[in-house]
């Protein structure tokens, strides 16, 4: 009789719950999937609203395994995979939401579609924090509003995770990117190559005036939603864009129209809900990599090391908002 191979994973079994570390069957790649050995797993704050029942978008049931990206080895490859074996450093947002199996996990069977080549001038906790912030940012930036060279770009949020890594993607591109943030995080928010605006001392109207000459700028990214999403309409420029990725309220859209300007909305989770655009998750983690390997994209990292033994800190971490950049936890 043979033995099954099993893995360890931590299993959510109702919302609010205690993880559960469990011994489970280890997974086999199907057609177009691929097996992959995680060696690191992000934390995000969907992670935390999922696991107290406060995210039904995410359509994540339980018991089930959370975790949306990871980084790792892949071990085996399914029917029909041309593009990675074993031995490949991989990196991608892969499961956690939909039914499909998270990442807090020793190994995990994936669409091979939404994964991409690990840059190798990031570690693997790097690259695992990277997926979802990456996708978010840059569909936004790039495929939603094709920011360009010379561009005033405003990240709403930029020193967030969304908003972290916009300003290095908009700065990426060639554009003039300002920050939205609070007086404490203006440090990072230099470092990282934007004029940081203390929101909580200025309104709308007097950092458009002192920023653009009253103009407006050209690419509002809004990472925020809320009273922001509404503050966005009224920084930006006559036609210009403005984008959120949390633009679920309802908003009064008379200052977008008197300036005659666009909006496009991101839900980052839709291809792994529904299984379209799949291919472009993975295509815009491999350009992404380009920039990380052009020393242009890097993640900022919280400096606390999470195992799976630990993740229940790892998220706490996350729910206090004490941290110092992404959390990840480390699988391997």
């Amino acid at each position: 009789m043979t033995d099954i191979p099993s893995m360890r994973a931590l299993v959510l079994d109702r919302p609010d719950a205690p993880f559960r570390l469990a011994e489970l069957a280890r997974p086999v790649p199907a057609a177009g999937q691929v097996l992959v050995r995680i060696a690191a797993s992000g934390v995000n704050p969907l992670d935390l609203k999922i696991r107290a029942g406060a995210a039904a978008h995410a359509r994540h049931p339980l018991p089930g395994i959370l975790g949306i990206d990871l980084a790792g080895t892949v071990a085996a490859v399914g029917p029909g995979v041309a593009g990675f074996r074993p031995g490949d450093e991989v990196y991608g947002m892969t499961g956690g939401v939909g039914g499909h199996q998270g990442s807090l996990a020793e190994y995990a069977a994936v669409d091979a579609a939404l994964l991409a080549p690990k840059p190798a001038s990031l570690t693997m906790r790097e690259a695992a924090a990277l997926p979802l912030v990456v996708i978010t940012a840059w569909e936004g930036l790039v495929d939603r509003a094709a920011v360009r060279a010379g561009q005033d770009v405003l990240v709403q949020g930029g020193a967030g995770g969304v908003g972290h890594v916009a300003v290095q993607i908009a700065r990426a591109f060639g554009a003039r990117v300002f920050a939205t943030a609070s007086a404490g995080q203006h440090d990072l928010v230099r470092r990282l190559g934007a004029t940081p605006i203390n929101h909580e001392a200025v309104t709308v109207e007097q950092y458009v005036a002192a920023h653009t000459a009253g103009r407006g700028f050209d690419l509002v990214y809004d990472t925020v939603g809320g009273p922001v999403l509404d503050a966005s309409f009224q920084a930006v420029r006559r036609f210009g864009h403005v984008v959120s990725s949390l633009g679920w309220g309802s908003h009064a859209l008379a200052p977008l129209s008197f300036r005659a300007a666009t909006y496009s909305g991101v839900f980052t989770l839709l291809p792994l809900l529904t299984g379209e655009g799949r291919a472009r998750h993975g295509e815009i983690l491999r350009q992404a990599g380009a920039l990380a390997e052009a020393g242009t994209l890097a993640p900022v990292l919280d400096p606390r090391r999470f195992t799976l033994d630990t993740a229940e800190a790892a998220h706490a971490a996350v729910a206090e908002g004490n941290t110092a950049g992404k959390v990840v936890v480390e699988v391997e």
